[in-house]
């Protein structure tokens, strides 16, 4: 006889709760906005924060009020900016691809180790304790803390200790980049040409940066010298190249003794 009051009781509060809920909602109902609902359907639902919202719900309401422009999203390309555009009535506009370059060429094989490291293996762990695991300060951490952040499998790390990035899959979303302790990540236009510098080391040492990297720039100048175009300065130590006046001629790469130099578009379809 207890199992069935039981039971009834059960039956009877259920009954209660659900007019209740039912109640609630009616009371409580916000209504969904189609213009949210119609972007948001469109996004891939990434979530990668490359439009520079906390992921495709806040962008696509961003959008919907007029806050933000249909083309940021660099997961779904011209595509998915175009199907924004549509869902809003707006006409779209050009879509810049971007990928992810690693200003670090200090593998394994070139970067000289401090010590052993025992620490919590995470480049930002590394990065607080003792300011990386390699003598360069500056150099690659080699942990992955990228490849965990990259929702489109789109970097993994090499045996050199250093991410490879498949430029097949990279949307330039900047997660790696937001990710990195070190800052070593750049995003370029798939259409930039020019050459840049595929190191960080800010050390106006020169004896410093090849004891620590036998890859590093060890600031000679003479890619800013040898420039015809006069297109590179030394930038905290780091060659920087002014694009409008970089006609791709190769010179600075040549005349670099530690190959710290590249074309960006050899490095997109090579890495």
């Amino acid at each position: 006889m207890t199992v069935l009051y039981t039971f009834i009781l059960s039956a009877v509060l259920a009954l209660i709760l659900g007019f209740l809920l039912g109640i609630f909602k009616k009371i409580f109902f916000v209504p969904v906005d189609e213009a949210v609902a119609k972007v948001r359907a469109v996004l891939p639902g990434a979530n990668c924060g490359a439009c520079g919202y906390a992921g495709c719900d806040s962008y696509a309401a961003a959008v919907a009020a007029g806050n933000a422009p249909t083309n940021a999203c660099a997961a779904g390309g011209a595509s998915v900016a175009a199907a924004v555009a549509d869902a809003v009535g707006k006409e779209g506009g050009a879509v810049e691809k971007k990928a992810a370059l690693l200003a670090c060429q200090g593998g394994l094989e070139f970067a000289q180790a401090k010590a052993e490291y025992c620490g919590v293996k995470s480049c930002q762990g590394a990065k607080i304790a003792v300011n990386g695991v390699k003598l360069c300060p500056y150099g690659c951490i080699g942990f992955g803390d990228c490849v965990a952040v990259c929702a489109f499998g789109a970097l993994s790390m090499g045996s050199d200790g250093l991410p490879r990035i498949d430029y097949a899959k990279c949307v330039g979303c900047g997660a790696c980049q937001r990710a990195c302790p070190q800052g070593l990540f750049a995003l370029v236009s798939e259409s930039q040409k020019g050459v840049i510098a595929l190191c960080s080391n800010r050390t106006t040492n020169r004896p410093t940066v090849l004891k620590s990297c036998k890859k590093g720039c060890i600031k000679c100048s003479k890619c800013v010298t040898s420039c015809p175009e006069k297109a590179i300065e030394l930038v905290n130590g780091i060659p920087k190249v002014d694009y409008t006046k970089c006609t791709s001629c190769g010179t600075c790469i040549a005349g670099c003794p530690t190959k710290v130099l590249a074309f960006i578009s050899d490095i997109e379809k090579t890495a």
